[in-house]
């Protein structure tokens, strides 16, 4: 494959940050290529430099950001040098894009017809039954059931993994010779991910397209890389073929992502046994009933079909599953966000699922919650201080003594505590999620719930953040409720689990034995998906 002419090629690019922080480039010096029918995997941390390397080849970067010096070489043409008309052309008939988040990249108030069709009407002089006929086509080729219907409908309607198949489906509209991934698997769960990666290689076989994969999960570039670049703070620190760089990594850099990936513990000694229940949930049910409309017929969805399981007090928790299986919807009840139809929810001794308003009010501070998104959570115009004073406040703590403790719970995140006058947008993504930790222990709750909370982070600060609620967990005793589609994190965090399918507990155990000895279908398809399942993560170096 070496002695093929590569489809695109960057020469020496950088592309200077205007305000010098820390470094002085977004990238600096790059320099790789792409050929024919191969993945080419980009990994990395944020602020690496992945997204603005995909962002300059398509000529996405904002105005900001100006390349200085270098060459984007696609068909022999310096892409950097083209009139704008004539990259417009490129984009999405020569090379296309899939954007991380569907939904985002995806205009709402348009069927996801009308939008492939957009694309084949921008470059192509078609019929329009020609056209019809090519996005029905398109729509088949990944997959996507009933093709006629789901062309009629809207963004919103369809699933996250159907999106998906919407934005491949547009980039290949025109059969272009790059395509180029950004983190296109992230939010997705484990079986659409696995359905997704499926159809990513079947495609680059189908096409002989080549593929520039970002992403900084190190299961799905196991899966499905051909050769990999590793980028650090805007530089090439290593590349190689797959089995080079996942086997035997030169650089230390490398070497401590791959020593980041989660993994199951080869000793497992479940925490809680035989100490007393801090939580327990027994037979919660919680139905939706979506009324009639002109259009549709009223809908029951049944989300939460008698659910009972304990959690002993200092043990950790996990609920695994896809999206609408229930577990979100289980949190919520359990934290009253929401009122369960029926079930006892008892948090030590008091029954949660009962208690009134005011008495719910009083006893809210003894279940906290740590939210997936770190930028969401945080109110941008408070400092990192009042955020984590308000609950203490609430309950009658006085100032002086709310803001001693905010110092000293930074200082257990392993954050600086004068950092208690800065603002959310000062931070890293990891560094906010410490920060509503921080937060959720002000409140000295008995039940700690992270939902989906390392979701969005990248490998070594998710190995961080994990070793965090640990450690916290030990030094305070606290029970941990742990929600997550990640089976390696489960696997790595977890002392018992229950995994859910459609709103029920399909199988329970310990975490040795549900993912050892899986007994229920449904288990055994989540582990069969896991992305590379058969690449085994080496745990040391020689030369590190």
């Amino acid at each position: 494959m070496t002695d093929i002419e590569p489809i695109l090629r960057i020469e020496n690019l950088s592309i200077p940050l205007p305000v010098h922080g820390d470094r002085q480039y977004a990238v600096e010096k790059l320099n790789l290529e792409v050929r024919p029918g191969e993945t080419l995997c980009v990994v990395g941390e944020s602020g690496s430099g992945k997204s603005v390397t995909s962002f300059s080849m398509m000529g996405l970067l904002p105005r900001i950001l100006k390349p200085s010096e270098g060459k984007i070489l696609f068909g022999g043409r310096d892409l950097l040098s083209l009139p704008e008309r004539d990259r417009r052309r490129l984009r999405g008939s020569q090379m296309a894009m899939i954007f991380q988040e569907p939904m985002s990249a995806l205009n709402p108030c348009y069927t996801v017809g009308e939008q492939i069709e957009e694309v084949i009407q921008r470059h192509r002089n078609m019929p329009a039954a020609d056209r019809r006929a090519r996005i029905l086509n398109l729509m088949e080729e990944v997959r996507l059931p009933n093709p006629e219907q789901l062309a009629r409908s809207y963004p919103h309607q369809l699933s996250g993994g159907q999106r998906q198949r919407i934005m491949i489906a547009m980039a290949l509209a025109l059969d272009p010779k790059l395509l180029i991934a950004d983190e296109p698997t992230t939010a997705l769960d484990v079986t659409t991910q696995a359905q997704i990666l499926n159809l990513i290689k079947e495609l680059k076989k189908k096409h002989n397209a080549g593929i520039l994969f970002i992403t900084h999960d190190f299961g799905v570039v196991a899966e499905i890389a051909d050769r990999i670049v590793v980028m650090q703070h805007g530089r090439v620190v290593e590349q190689g073929s797959a089995d080079e760089i996942l086997n035997r990594p030169k650089h230390p850099y490398t070497q401590s992502l791959i020593l980041a990936v989660p993994r199951k513990p080869d000793v497992v000694e479940a925490r809680g046994v035989g100490k007393p229940v801090t939580l327990r949930a027994e037979n919660i049910c919680k139905t939706f009933v979506t009324p009639a409309t002109m259009f549709k017929k009223a809908r029951t969805v049944h989300a939460v079909k008698d659910v009972s399981f304990l959690v002993n007090e200092g043990e950790t928790f996990g609920i695994v599953g896809e999206s609408g299986s229930g577990k979100t919807t289980l949190v919520r009840c359990l934290i009253r966000l929401i009122d369960p139809d029926s079930g006892v929810i008892r948090i030590g001794d008091v029954d949660f699922a009962t208690l009134k308003t005011s008495e719910l009010r009083r006893h809210r501070k003894d279940v906290q919650i740590v939210f997936q998104d770190p930028y969401g959570s945080l109110n941008p115009r408070r400092t990192v201080g009042s955020i984590i004073t308000e609950g203490p406040r609430n309950f009658g703590v006085p100032k002086a003594d709310a803001m001693k403790k905010a110092r000293e719970l930074l200082k257990i995140v392993r954050l600086d505590p004068d950092c208690v006058d800065r603002y959310p947008v000062q931070f890293s993504g990891g560094q906010r999620q410490r920060i509503c930790i921080a937060r959720a222990l002000a409140m000295e709750p008995k039940v700690l719930i992270a939902d989906e909370s390392v979701s969005a982070l990248d490998v070594s600060v998710q190995k961080e953040v994990l070793k965090l609620l640990a450690d916290i967990r030990d030094e305070f005793g606290l029970t941990v409720v742990f929600i997550t589609h990640d089976l390696r994190v489960a696997a790595q965090i977890c002392d018992h689990l229950i995994v859910m399918k459609d709103g029920e507990i399909v199988e329970r155990g310990t975490v040795e034995a549900v993912f050892g000895t899986p007994q229920h279908p449904y288990t055994k398809t989540l582990l069969a998906a896991e992305p590379g399942k058969d690449w085994v993560i080496p745990t040391e170096f020689e030369n590190a």
